[in-house]
């Protein structure tokens, strides 16, 4: 199985300065200033060290480019690839439009963009997306560490909505009855099945990739999530039941090279410890999307 990762440039490099220019003074004056400054390197942005990561596994793995920027604004993120050695070979430049067009088609089973209607796009026709955060934070280590939340971003969303509804006594009595039942796919389950694959073909001992599950969730919440796991002959390798503790100092001392939540408030307080990408998915977005 080959893992495809689509990320945005603004996610891949640090494009902030062309971006105000287009806020501020307009698409030609963005156009002529990246033309004007096609052989100056974009620094890293958000993402960077995740792809290089990524692109450091095996063959198995492409990163492809999703991009807003039109083939000739385009020319400079080219450059920077190849300066920095980039293995990316596929990309799709839009000239403005909406990039998550593309993803089913590159086959791509995550995307990463800091254009969170892009990312809900995608979300909505079923596919794994986040908004990457902007975050001064990398994991030194070269093994490659990707850290999850369980509900609406691994599970679906159904037992947070018991939560928010209902309170967290009739959220803990829900899971304790349900406790052998499986919880049903949230929008990250394929793209933790393409991990567990690379995983399996390396072997317990040296696996390029270590996985963790980082919730709230605590006992007796705790039992459903192990038997979901072990129904769907997925491997995560750590499990950390936090019972509402705050997660950034769990995800430091995990290492992530990246962690995905879908709850704003989570995200703001990981991404001072790790990079972190919000997942607008569920009850815990419904106001942003506009849901009842």
């Amino acid at each position: 199985m080959k893992l495809v990762i689509a990320i945005s440039s603004r996610a891949l490099f640090q494009l902030d300065e062309s971006h105000a220019i287009f806020e501020t003074q307009g698409v030609e004056a963005y156009c002529a200033h990246q033309r004007e400054n096609e052989h100056v390197v974009l620094a890293p942005g958000a993402a960077f060290t995740l792809v290089k990561k990524l692109l450091a596994l095996n063959k198995g793995v492409e990163v492809v480019l999703l991009s807003r920027n039109s083939a000739d604004t385009g020319l400079r993120i080219f450059n920077s690839i190849e300066h920095y050695q980039l293995d990316i070979k596929r990309a799709a430049f839009c000239s403005g439009a909406s990039a998550h067009r593309y993803v089913e088609a590159f086959g791509a089973q995550l995307f990463l963009s800091t254009d969170p209607s892009d990312v809900r796009e995608s979300l909505a026709h079923g596919h794994a997306a986040a908004t990457i955060l902007p975050s001064n934070r990398d994991n030194d280590s070269g093994q490659l560490r990707i850290a999850f939340d369980g509900d609406a971003v691994l599970f679906s969303d159904d037992s947070e909505r018991i939560y928010k509804q209902l309170g967290l006594d009739a959220f803990s009595r829900n899971e304790k009855d349900a406790a052998r039942d499986p919880m049903p796919g949230g929008p990250f389950k394929n793209f933790l099945a393409a991990l567990h694959a690379i995983q399996a073909a390396a072997g317990p001992d040296d696996s390029p990739i270590r996985t963790a599950l980082v919730t709230a969730r605590s006992a007796p919440a705790h039992e459903r999530v192990i038997r979901t796991l072990r129904a769907w002959d997925i491997r995560i390798d750590e499990a950390l039941f936090l019972g509402g503790m705050s997660k950034g100092a769990f995800l430091k001392a995990f290492g992530a090279d990246i962690f995905f939540d879908d709850q704003p408030v989570h995200c703001d307080s990981a991404r001072e410890f790790v990079p972190t990408g919000h997942v607008p998915y569920g009850i815990a977005n419904a106001a942003i999307a506009g849901e009842d």
